[in-house]
């Protein structure tokens, strides 16, 4: 079984990183600015901009 991946606010960070907003039709329509954010391990997510979207790991 592998890492989560996918992270809705309140949930803590597995590792040290940046994690990207992304929406559930993002594969199609790409979120315009993005929010970022850097977080620590064991950190809790924010909100994100709407209730539609969560956080994932960003690898850039």
């Amino acid at each position: 079984m592998g890492e989560q991946s996918e992270f809705k606010p309140g949930d803590q960070a597995p590792n040290d990183g940046i994690y990207i907003e992304v929406g559930e039709n993002d594969f199609h329509m790409h979120i315009e600015n993005p929010k970022k954010v850097r977080m620590r391990a064991g950190g809790r997510f924010p909100v994100t901009t709407n209730h539609n979207r969560i956080w994932k790991r960003f690898r850039g």
